[in-house]
């Protein structure tokens, strides 16, 4: 997901972990970098008002390293010393005599004090030296007339400086100021309720300053005698509270008095319902409220409420209250050090009411932008660091109610082995946002460079705000991904080393691609006749139309139908007239702007309603504009046509937002064209409609417009949080690398989300960046390129804001473990216990491998599971294998792995080692690879001297056999009624529960009988029989225990009377067992419900040869898998020695 985009507005700075690390060698190398008194002002001069002719004395006092040198300045020049006006020796001004007269003479402006050393100067604050006056009276009291009982107000108002005192006198003689019934204010007012005959006479006020003194003219009153009866009379208030706007710690007045009968009582509320400050506030008189002590919580709307009492009879007024405040600083600028040509950045915020002008001083003297040296409002940016630049910085804020300073000294690192500058730079457009940057290391020092520090800035405009992205020394490109579509860069590469930074490289400029416009434009609906819509709209403003507009698409319909007319008309069009459409009926518009890469987002249907064919002469619609003048305000202003002779009688204005119901009609006069529609919604669109009316509507006149997103005061106050830190990655498989960091330190919980950047190092698209968001401190990316190296960065959003990138981590994912075996197996037999194994790597281009792993084992060994393991380096292709045994076939296979994992085994490869007494043909050495083994027998191949061995030995055997027969059969009618008896024994004890066994005598025979059938029941497996597979014993274990073999004698069931043996078969139900059979492995037998006698026993003196035969052709055919278990293993197998015990008794079951 492509990441939320970063303000331009918004200067990211370099990465925090650089910059400390530059700032940490550069004051290790520099002593006494610090090591100064920093020089500021204890005493700074204040506003002063004094009186013509009177001695005056602005204080300043500077402190710091000596000599110190204090000059003044008057309204930005610089004040000249004669008899009149002086510097004192602690750098106060001291003035003998002010003079006010006006031109050159006075002494009257704003005064500034700069102290200097060899640091460097500061400024002062402004001091404001005024001379006392007093202007005429604006406003006098007028005589008036008053029923007895009634209530009656004088006013006077006069301006001076400082503010006068007004008092009242009555006939000469001065009122006090505070009376039952009589209240003087303040602001010049005096007001008498229940005026009665005493109260006549002459009245006037004085306004007095410290050197003035002003006597307005008399008023009389005459009060005339009262009524009989006084009818009732509702509230009605004869003067209400104004507008105030005022200084911190002011005090104001808000009037209010009020008349009815009964008396009316007064009460105060705030407009916003929030409680009146009743620490600061009272009321004066019958219902004045003073606030004292003013503060900027007190802003707002006051309302006086004046109810008759016991009714619900009030009136109301209302005043705003604004309350001015001199700036102050919430971010101040830092101390710096700086290498020559690196950068320094300044950053100073500051607030106040109204909003606080920023500007920049160097030395006390104020600084011009140019091409080095730029200014932001907040922020002070010196590129290309000269020496000159050594010097002490001040941010200054200033209102119409004061102004405040703050310094910063930046120190300049000299150095001359600086590296040369990078050069070769050049850029690449990527995408429609993103431009790859790349460039050549410096031709001079380039070993020692510690970082690059990538500048870049919109080419086109006037102090445009330059960018910088710190990045490190091991990498010469650089994508820049927040760039704003169809818009030409400046970009610049400095090179940084401990003790100092390169000159900038030369300038190269590109431009970003277009894009599809971001909104449609603003249209307007008017018509002309019954019959037509004249469509006008206005160019989409840049930030949002991301390239040149080359065409736009109008679609329009009758709100009752669905088909859809479609126009597409030029992208230099501006209006279009719709004609022959129906009258009095409804349409609904709308317009999608493209550019050359596409069609943007269309705007929404707007709907007009053309005028009827009937009407008589109707007005024809105004002339319509629509102007946000803030996130929730919109000034609605219109003009009727000159041409247009129809009588007007108002207006009639609607208005919407979308997707909301309409509101209105608001009525308005003819005389009216300018109405503002407030307490909108910010970031919304809004559809106003406008017509003129007399005896029916005229014609009317639609148009959208966007309300703007609100700024508040910490948007614009807020820096950007810092990034996260100590960014850790780790690979976790082939295909995911695992990321941990840290969050910055905040002051307070907020709840924050992560933007994860990946691609691979060297990526030339920009499109191909993975972005991802989570809200943890760490994550496992996912899908990821094996054995590929990435590069990993992480940004904070909190509160709407988003940090800049971390530092770039660099990490590999694993490789894949190997997917097939080593190719080419062959062995070959270089002495006579001694053969070479050779193989080559697993096919593929991307397969790692770190180690082979060869297995080779006899047959024997094979069959028991015990393999012979070696090890070779993944770089090794061959090995030898000693040791080995003349007479044996030997197996071998091999395979590859890695870190991640093991590959699959080879096809096995069978090696004949011969004995040392063979032919001289057949002692040569015998090499098998392993596309022989897949046709290979494995068995000897036999010769003629073999073949005549085999014969003689077979027909020996036959001779032996025959005889033995002989005697058998001379010995069977000798047994034949002991084997009987036998059987019958062994009947009895079939069922499991039996108590004991036969005497030793029937045991014994029953033994014997079980060892003489030993030959006949090997191809099958005994019922509650447990055999040991491994060859490594012959002992066959049954459910009572391991059973005897007796080798002394050998009875051969298969020779006895076959009638006998019919007999005795029924007797015998072998149930069939279920055996799953691995080489290697112990196989387990059972079955409770065998008749199967305890005593019977079974022997095998050899292993299956023919079944092992039979395993080893389906493993030698490619399965990776060993010969035993599927595993090879390095621990010996140890033959398991059982002693050959009977148990008495059978166990219990």
């Amino acid at each position: 997901m492509a990441p939320p985009l970063r303000p331009l507005g918004r200067l990211r700075p370099p990465g925090m972990l650089l910059r400390a690390l530059l700032l940490l060698l550069l004051l290790s190398r520099v002593p006494g970098v610090w090591c100064f008194s920093e020089l500021s002002f204890v005493k700074e001069p204040q506003d002063v008002t004094v009186t013509r002719k009177d001695p005056v004395v602005l204080d300043c006092q500077a402190h710091g390293e000596v000599p110190i040198k204090v000059t003044w300045l008057k309204n930005g020049a610089k004040v000249s010393e004669n008899k009149r006006i002086e510097v004192l020796s602690n750098g106060s001004l001291y003035i003998s005599e002010v003079e006010g007269r006006r031109g050159e003479q006075s002494d009257e402006g704003f005064y500034q004090c700069l102290a200097m050393n060899k640091y460097g100067a500061i400024l002062s604050q402004k001091a404001h030296l005024a001379l006392s006056t007093i202007s005429a009276f604006e406003v006098q009291p007028i005589s008036t007339e008053v029923h007895e009982g009634g209530v009656v107000r004088f006013a006077c108002k006069i301006s001076s400086h400082p503010p006068a005192v007004i008092t009242w006198e009555f006939n000469r003689t001065t009122l006090p100021m505070t009376m039952d019934r009589i209240t003087a204010l303040p602001t010049g007012v005096l007001q008498i309720y229940d005026v009665s005959q005493r109260d006549s006479g002459n009245y006037r006020c004085v306004a007095a300053t410290v050197a003035h003194r002003r006597k307005s003219m008399e008023a009389s009153l005459t009060v005339i005698p009262a009524k009989e009866s006084k009818s009732f009379h509702t509230p009605t208030i004869i003067a209400g509270p104004q507008n105030i706007t005022t200084s911190l710690h002011q005090t104001v007045v808000l009037e209010c008095m009020a008349t009815g009968n009964p008396k009316p009582i007064i009460s105060w509320s705030r407009l916003d319902h929030k409680s009146i400050d009743v620490f600061n506030t009272r009321v004066l008189g019958s219902g004045n409220l003073m606030i004292s002590d003013v503060r900027l919580q007190h802003t707002g709307v006051y309302v006086c409420r004046a109810t008759t009492p016991g009714t619900r009879n009030f009136t109301v007024a209302m005043a705003t209250l604004t309350v001015l405040a001199p700036p102050s600083f919430v971010e101040w600028p830092e101390s710096l050090t700086r290498p020559r040509a690196g950068t320094a950045r300044f950053m100073c915020q500051a607030e106040g009411i109204p909003s606080p002008k920023m500007s920049w001083l160097k030395n006390g003297r104020k600084i011009h932008s140019n091409g080095r040296i730029k200014m932001y409002n907040s922020k002070l940016v010196i590129n290309q660091i000269i020496p000159e630049d050594d010097a002490i910085y001040q941010c200054m804020a200033e209102n119409s109610q004061g102004s405040i300073l703050s310094r910063a000294r930046l120190t300049v690192v000299m150095s001359e082995d600086r590296p040369s500058a990078p050069y070769n730079v050049h850029a690449e457009t990527m995408s429609s946002s993103a431009i790859l940057l790349a460039w050549e290391r410096p031709l001079y020092n380039s070993d020692k460079v510690i970082a690059y520090s990538v500048h870049y800035m919109k080419a086109e405009g006037l102090n445009n705000e330059e960018y910088q992205v710190v990045i490190g020394n091991d990498t010469t490109h650089y994508i820049i991904d927040d760039l704003e579509p169809a818009s030409n860069y400046t970009f610049y590469i400095v090179a940084y080393m401990p003790m100092g930074a390169s000159q900038m490289s030369d300038h190269v400029t590109q431009n970003t691609l277009e894009d599809v416009p971001l909104r449609p434009p603003e249209i307007s609906l008017t018509s002309r006749s019954p019959t037509d819509i004249l469509i006008s709209w206005l160019p989409i403003p840049a930030k949002y139309r991301r390239g040149q507009v080359v065409l736009y698409r109008l679609s329009f319909r009758l709100s009752t139908e669905n088909s859809i007319q479609v126009l597409e008309l030029p992208g230099t069009t501006r209006e279009y007239l719709l004609e022959g459409l129906k009258p009095d009926s409804v349409y609904l518009v709308r317009i999608t702007a493209a550019t050359r890469v596409g069609l943007g987002e269309s705007s929404v249907w707007t709907s007009h309603r053309t005028p009827k064919a009937t009407s008589v002469k109707a007005p024809k619609s105004p002339e319509l504009h629509l102007e946000p003048l803030n996130c929730t305000t919109i000034s609605v202003r219109w003009q009727q046509d000159v041409e247009d002779t129809a009588a007007i009688q108002g207006y009639k204005l609607y208005y919407k937002e979308e997707g909301q119901q309409e509101n209105g009609p608001i009525f308005l006069d003819a005389k009216d064209l300018l109405y503002t529609l407030s307490g909108l919604d910010p970031r919304r669109k809004y559809h106003v409609r406008l017509l003129a009316y007399n005896i029916e509507d005229g014609y009317q006149a639609d148009q959208t417009v966007s309300t703007p997103g609100c700024v508040s005061v910490r948007d614009r106050l807020v820096p950007p949080p810092p990034p996260p830190h100590h960014l850790y990655a780790k690979a976790n498989t082939s295909s995911s690398i695992f990321l941990h960091w840290r969050r910055p330190a905040f002051t307070a919980a907020q709840i924050i989300n992560y933007t994860i950047r990946c691609n691979p190092v060297g990526l030339q698209n920009a499109s191909l960046v993975l972005y991802l968001q989570t809200s943890e401190t760490q994550m496992l990316v996912q899908g990821l390129e094996p054995n590929t190296k990435y590069e990993f960065a992480v940004r904070l959003h909190v509160d709407q804001l988003s940090s800049p990138w971390s530092p770039v981590v660099y990490h590999s994912t694993l490789p894949e473990a190997p997917a097939g075996p080593p190719v080419g197996v062959k062995v070959t037999l270089i002495e006579d216990d001694t053969a070479l194994v050779s193989w080559k790597p697993p096919d593929g281009p991307e397969t790692v491998v770190t180690r082979y792993t060869i297995l080779y084992a006899s047959r024997k060994a094979w069959i028991a599971g015990e393999w012979q393991v070696l090890h070779r380096e993944g770089a090794i292709t061959m090995a030898l294998l000693e040791n080995l045994v003349a007479g044996n076939v030997y197996i071998v296979k091999i395979s590859a792995s890695n870190e991640v994992g093991e590959g699959p085994f080879s096809n096995s490869v069978e090696l004949a080692v011969l004995p040392k007494e063979t032919s001289e043909s057949n002692q040569r050495p015998k090499r098998l690879d392993s596309a022989d083994a897949k046709v290979y027998s494995g068995y000897y191949h036999l010769d003629q001297r073999s073949m005549t061995g085999i014969a003689v030995g077979v027909g020996i055997a036959l001779t032996c056999i025959l005889i033995c027969v002989l005697i058998l059969i001379y010995r069977s009618k000798a047994r034949k009624s002991s084997a009987s008896k036998t059987a019958q024994n062994g009947t009895q004890q079939l069922p499991r529960t039996s108590a004991s066994l036969a005497s030793g005598n029937e045991v014994g025979k029953n033994l014997e009988g079980a060892v003489g059938n030993e030959e006949s029941l090997m191809p099958m497996i005994m019922p509650n029989s447990f055999i040991d597979a491994k060859g490594g014993t012959d002992l066959i274990i049954n459910s009572y225990g391991p059973i005897i073999k007796n080798n002394s004698k050998k009875k051969w069931f298969f020779f006895q009377d076959s009638k006998k043996i019919q007999v005795e078969q029924p007797q015998r139900r072998f149930t069939p067992a279920v055996c799953f059979y691995q080489p290697g492995t112990t196989v387990l037998i059972s079955d409770d419900d065998s008749p199967g006698s305890p005593g019977q026993t079974a022997s095998f003196s050899r292993p299956f040869g023919v079944a092992a035969d039979t395993e080893h052709s389906a493993n030698s055919e490619g399965s990776h898998e060993t010969g035993d278990s599927g595993r090879f293993s390095h621990e010996s197998n140890d033959e398991i020695h059982l002693s050959s015990v009977i148990s008495t008794t059978p166990p219990n079951l």
